[in-house]
């Protein structure tokens, strides 16, 4: 009978030790793009922010383009001087604004020189589809030039 306190204290400890390192930058910039693209399907989707929606620019957050930074600021931008003061207050853009401050906050400062930009493909951001590093193309050159 005692053996049952025991053994499920055991597995929770191992749980919290498992479980109990901190987030990375990296890890949370990650976490905290699909939460942003998450939100943002919900308030495409929802009938009270549809409207609202309407106004927002299209982007497709990846970390590991260079562009990220600027098209973050150009879309928080948007969301701060939204045309409509209702749309401003309704409880999802709201989160979304500080989901978003949050995101450019750790991007450009927090984790600086942490992160590694893989493209700078500004178009990939806009339209979801990433072009291929352009190293790869060079590289592939180079070895059908040699004799």
């Amino acid at each position: 009978m005692r053996k049952a306190p025991a053994l499920l204290a055991c597995l929770l400890l191992a749980l919290c030790v498992a479980h109990g390192a901190p987030p990375t930058c990296y890890s949370r910039a990650l976490g905290l793009g699909k939460e942003v693209m998450a939100l943002l399907d919900k308030i495409h989707s929802f009938h009270r922010t549809k409207a609202c929606a309407q106004v927002l620019p299209t982007i497709f957050i990846d970390v590991h383009n260079a562009c990220v930074t600027n098209k973050l600021r150009d879309f928080l931008y948007v969301l701060l001087n939204h045309p409509d003061p209702q749309c401003r207050e309704r409880p999802r853009l709201v989160v979304l604004k500080r989901k978003i401050q949050n995101l450019y906050s750790i991007i450009s400062r927090l984790c600086y020189r942490d992160l590694v930009f893989f493209t700078d493909d500004c178009e990939g951001i806009d339209t979801g589809h990433s072009k291929p590093y352009g190293g790869e193309d060079r590289l592939q050159l180079l070895q059908e030039e040699e004799p």
